[in-house]
């Protein structure tokens, strides 16, 4: 079993604003640890704002209950008809993420069935060690990097999977594929997105994620990847057109990789395409579409592949810079 770090920040830092509001001698102490548990947030742009949010929402229930609790009384009705005000308050200010921080405020002041300057002071107190102590504990957000590698990497395997297995069914009509890396593809890339905008979250200053550009080039081209699909499966069986693009999907997924020698296939697919030019015309209906079909995957296949040449510089390109 695995603990989060979420966890080891509830863990210590419940303890620490419980023990700092028992230092300076507030009453309702534990309401300090109760409000550092439900300010623990899994970003710190997350984190300034909802600390901002609690802490506006608590100074309004805060003088919300100092006129209900005042002029109508300590009764379990009125924190029923205070809550009926509040709750719309926060939905219109956009700060509902305070009703539960706020709420600790409420039931502290009406079970203690009074109201004077030092007590009101105390909850302030409460509310400060209680959300600060989240906060500054969320200032420490661990590193995605790792996870983004292995998201990247995991990715990558599963496109080369792909590609072999549409170079296999060109090849011989292998039909035991399962389609599943299909699957997984859009379930990674979903993942992924979710770890580059909490890794955004946590780099308040930075403009641009690294790894946003590069999930976002192979989301368009999974895209591509399940309209080719239909497209091979209208191949001819078996002529010398498969096999050449048989081979060419099993080439680029040998080339699956953070890198980008894209221009490499994209000079192989200019050439086949020049060499299907060159091909009898079709005589027959069946035969057109066959070939309509094929131009429609080439087509596909070049903006797979310019998607890949538009994300980087071509490590090519680079290589001859380097060797001039």
């Amino acid at each position: 079993m695995k603990i989060g770090y979420r966890t080891i920040k509830t863990a210590i830092g419940t303890p620490i604003a419980i023990w700092i509001a028992q230092l300076l001698g507030l009453s309702n102490f534990v309401s300090a640890g109760i409000l550092t548990i439900l300010c623990i947030q899994p970003s710190r742009k997350q984190s300034f704002l909802s600390a901002w949010n609690r802490f506006l929402a608590c100074i309004i229930a805060s003088m919300l209950s100092i006129v209900f609790f005042h002029y109508i009384g300590y009764h379990p009705a009125v924190v029923g008809v205070l809550l009926m005000v509040f709750i719309p308050v926060t939905v219109f200010l956009n700060i509902t993420q305070g009703i539960a921080t706020s709420s600790v405020i409420i039931l502290n002041l009406y079970s203690a069935q009074y109201l004077d300057y030092a007590f009101l002071v105390d909850q302030f107190l409460l509310i400060v060690i209680g959300i600060g102590t989240g906060l500054l504990l969320n200032i420490y957000m661990p590193s995605l990097d790792n996870k983004l590698k292995a998201k990247q990497k995991e990715l990558e395997q599963n496109f080369q999977v792909v590609l072999y297995e549409i170079a296999l069914y060109v090849r011989n009509r292998n039909i035991v594929w399962d389609g599943k890396e299909i699957t997984k593809i859009g379930q990674l890339l979903e993942e992924a997105a979710d770890l580059v905008e909490r890794d955004k979250e946590n780099h308040l200053l930075r403009n641009k994620h690294p790894y946003r550009d590069y999930f976002r080039m192979r989301s368009r081209q999974y895209e591509l990847l399940q309209r080719m699909l239909p497209l091979v499966t209208k191949l001819p069986k078996k002529d010398s057109i498969t096999e050449k693009i048989a081979a060419f999907f099993e080439g680029l997924s040998e080339a699956v990789h953070p890198g980008n020698t894209a221009v490499i296939y994209l000079e192989e697919l200019e050439q086949l395409k020049k060499e299907f030019d060159n091909e009898d015309l079709p005589c027959s209906r069946e035969e057109f579409e066959t070939r309509a079909n094929l131009f429609r995957l080439l087509h596909d296949i070049e903006d797979y592949l310019l998607l890949k040449k538009r994300y980087k510089e071509s490590d090519i390109n680079i290589r001859k810079k380097l060797t001039k």
